[in-house]
């Protein structure tokens, strides 16, 4: 029997509707929750996201801050528009599109994020919270590959999780996400440097590939009934496609879903997810400030 699509771009759908409802309440209470979006240069990926990034804003009826800068603007330039931002009281997110122009240090320009602000959890801070399990802003990506789970009832308490990918930006922070008490996972993190990945795989009930590499996951490599949950984003060429690609996965998606219990496939699976937890961080920076006053 084959698997279940989680589709995530219909629960991406309903979490952003659910925060479009609170931004109304916050506007009538005083607050319009404003999200800062910089972009420097014109990365087509980069482009590509920051314009799904605004009509997400657009929809969510929240004001779009946006900072486009030519691919030359300085470190310095950049950081005293971030501070700029920091000090405004009518932006409560800030989001700096990576990766930036290779002059520029990518780990100077998160550190100066007032963390408060840091809608995408990037600054340590943050990070410290989530390693403590204190409250912080959640990586979005991490974020919503709970919610799928959650949302599609697959259960995380006790459950062996297999995390295929180490990056700062998701295998560690889902790692560290799903061991909170509150989801209680047994969690393995595999990298190129483990040796029987195919070995652990196999033991996962739940298995998240995030590595940037297609077919990192192949059939061979699932426990029947699993949930496999499918991070990666990779173009391929395709002369049938307008653009002249398509996307797919880290999984082989269609000899994993006759195995699996639950799938998510690329596109529409965790990708739409990420944005609306931005949104959803968003919000909940916006009705930080509420409570401070």
């Amino acid at each position: 029997m084959a698997a279940v699509i989680i589709d995530g771009k219909a629960i991406a759908e309903d979490v952003r509707a659910g925060v479009a409802d609170k931004v109304v309440e916050l506007k009538l209470r005083g607050i319009d929750p404003c999200l800062a979006v910089v972009l420097v240069g014109q990365n087509p990926a980069s482009v590509s996201y920051v314009t799904g990034k605004r009509k997400a804003l657009a929809e969510a009826g929240m004001k779009d801050r946006s900072v486009d800068l030519p691919e030359d603007t300085s470190e310095e330039k950049l950081l005293q528009i971030i501070d700029e931002l920091n000090k405004d009281p009518t932006v409560h997110g800030i989001l700096v599109q990576l990766p930036l122009p290779k002059h520029i240090n990518e780990d100077k320009v998160i550190m100066a994020i007032d963390p408060s602000k840091d809608v995408d959890g990037f600054h340590p801070v943050n990070v410290g919270n989530l390693v403590i399990g204190k409250k912080a802003f959640l990586p979005c990506t991490p974020h919503g590959i709970i919610v799928l789970l959650e949302r599609m009832g697959v259960k995380m308490n006790g459950a062996h999780v297999v995390v295929i990918g180490r990056s700062n930006i998701v295998g560690k922070p889902v790692s560290l996400l799903l061991l909170r008490r509150e989801y209680n996972a047994t969690v393995t993190i595999c990298h190129t440097g483990t040796k029987n990945v195919k070995e652990l795989a196999r033991q996962a009930d739940i298995l998240i590939a995030a590595t940037g590499h297609i077919n990192t996951v192949t059939a061979d490599m699932v426990k029947p009934g699993a949930t496999v949950i499918d991070v990666g984003v990779n173009r391929i060429p395709d002369p049938t496609k307008k653009s002249g690609f398509r996307l797919c996965g880290d999984v082989d998606f269609e000899n994993v879903k006759e195995i699996a219990g639950y799938i998510t496939p690329v596109p529409k699976g965790v990708g739409p997810m990420t944005i609306a937890m931005l949104m959803y961080n968003t919000l909940e920076a916006a009705e930080n400030t509420l409570a401070a006053k």
